[in-house]
């Protein structure tokens, strides 16, 4: 079973606005978000996992 670590505070700041845009673009008409919002959840997500699943990340 692999090892899961905290991702670094940058990390996680990231991910979060990231997943922040893509909910306030689904919600309020933001010209680029809300075309993307979708896309721009899901990098927020897999970048999350990236440094939970990778080590020094």
């Amino acid at each position: 079973m692999p090892v899961l670590n905290a991702p670094k505070q940058i990390v996680f700041i990231i991910s979060l606005v990231l997943v922040a845009a893509a909910v306030m673009g689904a919600l309020v008409a933001i010209p680029f978000v809300s075309a993307y919002a979708f896309w721009i959840a899901v990098i927020g997500y897999v970048l999350l996992a990236a440094g939970v699943a990778l080590k020094g990340v």
